[in-house]
């Protein structure tokens, strides 16, 4: 799809009804909850690296802070000045890891929304959980979590009122970019804030009770269950998508939007 037609087809989008998306939110959900396990599963399983990585510099400075202990009171070792450099390169260490740490969560979550979409419309899996993290996507996942991490930043350091306006243009960012990854970022993010802005009300309602509701439902399954409940979050920014923008391959076109 091309922006321009997808830029109209937002425009032309009819308002969302809550309680047909929430109803077909659990639908879907009944289908896709063990993928949505699995997708989380893989989350975690290439975070724990960039998490191991990140504490490197902790037990560093751990190390260095009872090096210092034990030699300051001779006063011969000047261990502050290695002590201020070794923070610093936490803070960018971090921030270096928490954009790679979005942008594969990105990746892996726009593939989900690909798997919602073959289970709702009966469509056979053909696409890889990692479809997203190689070739001519992995550096325009990595632009987008720059670029979301941005957008969000700046809404926090604005008094973060503006966090709750943004939660939602960056919400549908994910489902957007799944289902039209050859659009360049700038477009990807335009469209975002144009459907945010036209369903704002009722995509922050969504947004909101389906997470708070996963994570009740988690909670009461012993804690253990937020793990497969968690995914339910996605099923509302899925109908989002689709009974705005919609797809080119349900039954009844011609024509297939499906990236293999």
């Amino acid at each position: 799809m091309l922006a321009n037609q997808l830029f109209e087809k937002i425009e032309k989008s009819a308002p969302l009804d809550f309680g047909d998306v929430f109803s077909k939110s659990f639908d879907l959900f009944k289908k896709v909850w063990v993928q949505g396990f699995v997708h989380l599963l893989i989350t975690l399983l290439v975070m724990l690296p960039l998490i191991f990585i990140m504490y490197i510099p902790i037990f560093a400075l751990a190390g260095l802070a009872g090096y210092e202990s034990s030699y300051d009171s001779y006063g011969d070792y000047p261990a502050e000045e290695l002590s201020i450099g070794i923070t610093i390169l936490f803070v960018v260490l971090v921030l270096v890891i928490s954009m790679i740490a979005t942008a594969l969560q990105f990746g892996i979550t726009a593939h989900y929304y690909r798997v919602c979409k073959q289970a709702d419309l009966g469509l056979p899996e053909t696409s890889s959980y990692f479809m997203f993290l190689k070739g001519k996507y992995l550096g325009k996942i990595f632009t987008l979590a720059i670029a979301t991490f941005g957008i969000a930043l700046l809404a926090a350091l604005l008094c973060y009122l503006p966090i709750f306006y943004v939660m939602v243009p960056l919400q549908l960012l994910g489902v957007i970019f799944a289902f039209n990854p050859d659009l360049s970022v700038n477009d990807l993010i335009k469209g975002s804030f144009k459907l945010g802005n036209k369903i704002w009300l009722a995509a922050f309602g969504l947004i909101l009770l389906s997470s708070i509701l996963s994570q009740i439902v988690g909670m009461l399954l012993c804690f253990v269950g937020i793990f497969f409940t968690a995914s339910f979050v996605y099923m509302p920014v899925y109908y989002m998508y689709k009974n705005t923008i919609g797809f080119e391959d349900e039954p009844g076109n011609d024509e297939t939007l499906f990236v293999k």
